[in-house]
């Protein structure tokens, strides 16, 4: 078996030795020196064609590991780094067996023994899913946290509702961040415009789910709960490629969304709500597709619109002290004195949070009375926040910080530790006592007048 490169030098050589080539043109043809062509004549001459071969085809190379020395490497491999990656387990058995191989010569090694497999190989598969086949049945919704109006304002979040069955998109909201009150805020218009839908289908963000919940908790979320009330189910996708028909709309719209509101040289979020309803409708025009079945599922609401407010805020239960007080996210709420409110005393009454800020006390179905004694609130120190909310919280913070630095009361290490000092009051000894202290200061007058007569 030659090579291209040998079968080329066995025609030049052949010419030159018929003569119709000078050696001078043979070499220059096959770019190597005169002296090294008078070699290849020399043996081409004496051995034949076949003598142009290299020497070392069809031999083992110099260079070549040992089988036993492969088989060695494997068994350790096998045995104690078989979860390991290529260029680890190489650096392994460097490490602990002196057993120095290159990491790519690993990485043969193990994919032949079907240890290690490709990235490509590792790759999960993830098959489409047919659409719903009617309007209103599952709709997507989703975040996208993007620079929308580019360098002209700060990036900021894109809710988005889309049908599942005919790729409609249902909704569109400019937000800060992705945050319960902003997914409530879009809802109520989508309620308002469309219905009710059978199904929402979200990702695991903590708007939609619990992460870790509670035996103690019914495991739901704000959200989760304002839906229950309405009876609209939430569903949440294991993956990213399971609502691929948000994902793929949102990349869309971060094409073309942007690109026109760059040339409606529109840089707030304000602006860019207004200028959306209009995109919604030719977006849809051109991208909509025609449902499976012409069935709307879309519901009316199943209570008065001017409830939606109590429906879409976040609920919580408080306890009553018996200084008629509460207790609220930093908040001290004192509740209005009267008959209804001393029955509360010991016992725990609803809060109702909106969106605006406004905090609503209730209990039996009835607003109380109250007044917020601190209503002043920033973040706490350390304090845990999720990344999709980051750049609102962040925005937040320097908004604060430019107002006033915070005061910092530095405390002893045992304030820390939550010791109190108490301060005791000095107690009285018992009448006996204070006679016996007496009569002993009056003998040590009497004493010490003594010793003064006698000097």
């Amino acid at each position: 078996m030659m090579s291209e490169r040998d079968l080329n030098r066995i025609e030049v050589l052949a010419q030159v030795e018929d003569g119709r080539l000078n050696v001078q043109n043979g070499a220059n043809m096959l770019d190597i020196t005169k002296r090294q062509m008078f070699r290849l004549l020399k043996t081409y001459r004496s051995e034949g064609a076949c003598a142009i071969r290299h020497k070392a085809r069809g031999k083992p190379p110099n260079n070549k590991i040992h089988k036993a020395k492969r088989e060695f490497a494997l068994a350790v491999i096998k045995e104690s780094y078989a979860d390991f990656g290529p260029k680890l387990a190489a650096e392994m058995l460097a490490e602990h067996h002196g057993f120095k191989v290159s990491g790519e010569t690993v990485r043969q090694w193990m994919i032949q023994e079907g240890i290690w497999l490709s990235r490509k190989q590792r790759r999960t598969i993830h098959q489409p899913r047919s659409r719903r086949e009617c309007f209103g049945e599952l709709i997507q919704i989703d975040g996208s946290d993007h620079r929308w109006f580019e360098d002209r304002a700060c990036p900021c979040t894109l809710l988005v509702f889309i049908d599942d069955a005919t790729s409609m998109l249902m909704e569109l909201r400019f937000v800060p961040s992705e945050s319960t009150f902003s997914y409530f805020e879009a809802l109520e218009s989508y309620l308002q415009n469309h219905g009710r839908p059978v199904a929402f289908y979200s990702d695991k963000h903590t708007v939609f789910r619990v992460a870790r919940p509670n035996p103690k908790m019914n495991g739901m979320t704000q959200f989760g709960r304002a839906l229950a009330e309405l009876n609209i189910e939430i569903l949440c996708a294991n993956s990213s490629q399971a609502k691929g028909r948000v994902e793929r709309a949102n990349r869309t719209l971060q094409d073309r969304l942007v690109k026109e509101l760059r040339l409606a040289d529109i840089s707030s979020i304000e602006d860019g709500n207004a200028f959306l309803s209009d995109f919604v409708d030719r977006y849809n025009a051109k991208f909509a597709k025609a449902p499976a079945k012409p069935n709307n599922l879309h519901r009316a609401l199943n209570i008065e619109p001017e409830q939606l407010s109590e429906v879409l805020c976040i609920r919580d239960q408080r306890y009553v002290t018996k200084d008629l007080t509460l207790k609220y996210h930093g908040k001290r709420i004192k509740l209005a004195v009267n008959d209804f409110t001393r029955a509360l005393i010991g016992k725990y009454i609803d809060v109702y949070e909106h969106g605006s800020g406004r905090v609503q006390v209730r209990a039996k179905g009835l607003l109380i009375p109250h007044t917020v004694m601190n209503q002043e609130r920033r973040i706490t120190h350390a304090a845990i926040t999720e990344n999709k909310r980051l750049s609102a919280v962040l925005a937040h913070i320097k908004v604060e910080q430019d107002k006033a630095p915070p005061k910092v009361r530095v405390k002893p290490e045992s304030a820390r530790n939550g010791y109190n000092k108490k301060s005791q009051a000095r107690t009285r000894g018992s009448p006996k006592m204070d006679a016996y202290k007496a009569k002993k200061r009056v003998k040590k007058d009497k004493r010490s007048a003594s010793q003064g007569s006698d000097i």
